[in-house]
């Protein structure tokens, strides 16, 4: 039986040279750390008679040492082969970002750049006036003003606006988003007082005006995109709304959430109200994504009067929830495509995903039906099936469309439901993650979001190993 004695000393590791390369690579510091911390585990096992003196030798000590300190340095946040289905995935990271904003990303981050510096007064600067002449051109908006995502717009606006005061929602309007983050938590947080008018499924014009008092600072109208109300119902129209602000000098908000640029409904999806359409109805201030339908990196605008804008530009809480230059090129770059609206489908990832043909994507599946399932072996089945995709799981999630991809069925002697659980498990758990979904106890890959590299790399991956 081996004993703690017999494990090699640290120095005499250390100066092995097969230790070199990897001490060149992750620093003497760390390599003496994490080798220490090794050693003292082989002894434990040593002690408890888990490990032979064959198992204590150098080499496998490095090859131990090697494989920790890949583990321990390996990025946390990877990328995912995202077969779930949803396009704008919340959980894995919502819009992908086009070439131009890559390279427009990749462009500041080794150089300086004039993110607060004026070039032309040579005096410190604005770093919403990258951007905000843009925004304004495409929404029609006198005055904009960015930070890091919707949920932070609101919160700004709330805050600037009606901190202390009261604030009118329909009750039909007080949505959740992801998180068990709600419109009434955001609310108590700016420090605005919630007035609930109408109910669940009925809001009507009268109930706004009723509600209004000495203490009201705003009327805001919540788009619901996360969810639907159907049956018998009303809404007041935002227009209605409009009138009944001006009539009492109270600004109207409207909180678009994943709000769009363009009709999406020329495209063949649904139609979005668009932040345009919102402006020009009268809306005073709207507050939307950046990363959601517009297809953008994290980020929310508020737009609207300049009078209001200037007011939330000052407040102290805008510094604290500005976006900084990465987030500023992604944008700049990813809005210049509005510009050319005729050529989005093919320059804007989101937009490029959202309208893919149900053919086209039927044909990767069923190019790699006969690789997965050699990889799943003869205990599945994997059949090629028409599926829906959708749209976002909190922008438009009860929209679907048209997609294609693999269903995995056990048919061995084990219980199906277990089986099809590890099969998932081992999938997500890969170097490199592939995403699906179960539903009644069968796993589904939907292949919309598949890019053709990916599928290249998955039929060459399926068709040597097993799962």
């Amino acid at each position: 039986m081996a004993q703690p004695a017999d494990l090699p000393a640290l120095d005499k590791v250390l100066h092995k040279p097969e230790l070199a390369a990897t001490i060149i690579q992750y620093g003497l510091t760390l390599v003496t750390q994490q080798l220490r911390l090794l050693l003292a585990e082989l002894r434990t096992q040593v002690l408890q008679q888990q490990l032979t003196t064959a198992d204590v030798d150098p080499a496998y000590i490095i090859a131990q040492l090697i494989e920790r300190l890949n583990a321990l340095t390996a990025s946390k946040l990877k990328t995912v082969i995202n077969l779930t289905g949803t396009v704008l995935h919340t959980n894995l990271g919502r819009a992908l970002l086009p070439d131009c904003a890559v390279e427009a990303v990749t462009q500041v981050l080794t150089q300086p750049t004039n993110l607060e510096f004026d070039l032309a007064s040579g005096k410190r600067g604005d770093r919403d006036g990258l951007i905000e002449e843009l925004i304004c051109e495409l929404t029609g908006a006198e005055a904009a003003t960015v930070v890091n995502n919707n949920a932070a717009a609101v919160l700004l606006m709330l805050n600037a606006l009606a901190s202390t005061k009261e604030v009118i929602v329909s009750r039909g309007e007080l949505v959740e988003i992801g998180g068990s983050f709600r419109i009434p938590d955001i609310m108590s947080s700016a420090g605005s007082k919630l007035v609930e008018v109408g109910t669940t499924n009925r809001t009507h014009y009268a109930d706004y005006e009723r509600a209004i008092g000495e203490h009201t600072a705003m009327l805001m109208k919540v788009h619901c995109s996360n969810y639907a109300v159907v049956g018998f119902t009303k809404e007041t129209a935002l227009s209605e709304l409009v009138k009944l602000g001006l009539q009492h000098q109270i600004p109207v908000t409207v909180d678009l959430g994943s709000g769009t640029l363009v009709d999406l409904a020329q495209w063949g999806l649904p139609h979005e109200p668009t932040v345009k359409e919102t402006i020009q109805a009268g809306a005073d201030l709207v507050t939307f994504s950046g990363d959601k339908l517009l297809g953008g990196p994290q980020a929310g605008f508020i737009v609207g009067r300049k009078s209001l804008v200037d007011i939330i530009k000052k407040h102290p809480l805008k510094r604290a929830l500005r976006v900084g230059k990465l987030t500023m090129a992604a944008l700049e770059s990813v809005l210049s495509l509005y510009r050319s609206p005729e050529l989005l489908p093919e320059r804007l990832t989101t937009l490029r995903l959202l309208t893919r043909a149900q053919s086209e994507i039927q044909q990767q599946a069923e190019s790699l039906q006969t690789s997965l399932q050699h990889a799943v072996g003869s205990d599945y089945l994997v059949n090629c099936e028409p599926m829906l995709s959708q749209i976002g799981s909190g922008a438009m999630p009860i929209e679907s469309l048209p997609s294609f991809g693999l269903v995995v069925n056990y048919q061995g002697l084990d219980k199906a439901s277990h089986q099809i659980m590890q099969l998932e498990r081992g999938l997500r758990t890969q170097a490199q993650p592939i995403i699906g979904r179960i539903h009644k106890n069968a796993l589904y890959l939907d292949f919309r979001c598949l890019s053709n590299e990916q599928a290249q790399q998955l039929k060459a991956t399926w068709s040597q190993t097993r799962l």
